[in-house]
């Protein structure tokens, strides 16, 4: 026999198509669930995780630039005043990335109808409200020790030292309460992801335990039954007698064949 024919695959039949095509559907939609679950734990890591990082990292960063502001107003010389306040734009840049980075991430409604998009603009807002108040101190401070007298310049400090304690003072506040909800919805959008999560779990593994009974039963019920023809083939084959070289043995009372020749 040939390789060719040895290397021959037989042509399927229908039920073993069918089985196949059960096991081929189950192990896509098995790969499906499990793709986007590994997207939902890359979502929640980098978004949310990380992310309520940086949350946490901001209200650090609006408290340090609020600490830096007091120290500012409690500067003996313009040289102490401008060698503190130097860093304050960098802070508010770091600030403000921080939030936009956030922002950028993909923004979700939870259950609840919490908004993140919501929360993070209430943010926003409220940062833009405390910068612009805390850049009328630093102003009122400059202007304190470029002032013509003395009692313009005490003037000026209790002045700065007011508007920090009744204007940027309650803006700290505002912020500090916006990152707190935006922190609770984030909690609660993973939260629902979590959920979601485990859901899909469940509801795969059981699919794959049911689809494998199911194809199991299949494969016994479908099994291709043996053709009339090929029983039929074979009982005559174990019927057939043997070959032999000696003759049939003569039934009794025949003489033999050889004695009937001689005669």
């Amino acid at each position: 026999m040939s390789l060719v024919k040895r290397l021959r695959i037989p042509f399927p039949t229908t039920n073993q198509l069918i089985i196949s095509i059960l096991i081929a559907g189950l192990g896509w939609l098995s790969g499906q669930a499990l793709s986007q679950i590994d997207q939902d734990l890359r979502i929640m890591y980098t978004e949310y995780t990380l992310g309520a990082a940086d949350l946490a990292h901001i209200s650090a960063d609006v408290m340090r630039y609020r600490n830096t502001i007091i120290r500012s107003l409690e500067a003996d010389s313009r040289k102490d005043f401008e060698r503190i306040t130097e860093s304050l734009p960098t802070q508010r840049a770091r600030i403000q990335h921080a939030v936009d980075r956030y922002a950028a991430a993909g923004l979700r409604v939870s259950r609840s109808g919490r908004s993140e998009e919501k929360d993070i603009q209430a943010v926003r807002e409220s940062l833009d409200q405390y910068f612009s108040a805390a850049s009328k101190t630093i102003q009122l401070l400059t202007m304190q020790w470029g002032a013509s007298s003395q009692q313009e310049a005490v003037d000026l400090r209790r002045k700065a030292e007011l508007h920090a304690a009744d204007n940027a003072g309650p803006k700290v506040m505002q912020v500090s309460l916006a990152l707190d909800r935006l922190l609770e919805t984030v909690a609660e959008v993973a939260k629902d992801m979590r959920d979601e999560g485990t859901k899909t779990i469940r509801s795969t593994s059981s699919w794959l335990v049911g689809g494998s009974f199911f194809i199991a039963l299949l494969n016994l019920f479908l099994r291709r039954p043996r053709s009339e023809s090929g029983n039929a083939d074979s009982l005559i084959a174990e019927a057939r007698p043997t070959d032999r070289s000696d003759p049939p043995l003569p039934l009794s009372g025949e003489p033999p064949k050889h004695v009937l020749r001689a005669e």
